[in-house]
């Protein structure tokens, strides 16, 4: 999913490793935060398979910064990457948020219709944390207070969530 952030943030404007590492932390760093560690790497891969380029501009004070560009094989990349999400892509609400926050790149209704059909499909499962057997157990089912109250906050999100998603897709289905 980093290399996802990466391409999204990308797409728009070019930014510095510095200012894309910003923007990641604060759309993923309550959950996972980006360590230089782990950023950099992931910008080689990334430009190692020809999908952004690294240009160095002077430093006004310090040392030459490097402004990162996403190639238009990256742009295609990023395309591919939000209209096939699946699996974990639409189960993981973390890694959902990622695809959710660039899906608008996707240019066509249809193609980001489809992707939010599966987590429309994926939520109307019936599910919990907690099972009797094979059998979900509802929240008023827990005697434990916890337990309760994670299922009962679960609950409101899927919720809003789901109202959410048949909102958009009424829109986007009737999209010119």
């Amino acid at each position: 999913m980093l290399e996802l952030a990466i391409l999204g943030f990308l797409f728009d404007t070019p930014l510095h490793g510095y200012e894309l590492r910003k923007r990641l932390t604060a759309l993923t760093g309550h959950v996972r935060p980006v360590a230089e560690s782990t950023l950099y790497p992931a910008i080689k891969r990334l430009e190692k398979a020809g999908l952004l380029s690294r240009e160095t501009e002077p430093g006004a004070v310090a040392a030459p910064r490097h402004t990162l560009r996403l190639t238009e094989e990256g742009r295609g990349e990023l395309l591919r990457r939000l209209g096939g999400a699946q699996g974990p892509d639409i189960t993981d609400e973390n890694r959902w948020f990622t695809v959710l926050a660039f899906l608008r790149h996707l240019p066509d209704a249809a193609a980001q219709a489809a992707v939010l059909e599966r987590r429309l499909t994926f939520l109307q499962e019936p599910t919990s944390f907690f099972y009797a057997g094979e059998v979900p157990l509802t929240a008023e089912e827990l005697g434990d207070p916890f337990r309760r109250g994670m299922l009962t906050i679960a609950r409101a999100g899927s919720k809003a969530e789901l109202a959410w998603l048949r909102e958009t897709l009424g829109r986007l289905r009737t999209a010119p």
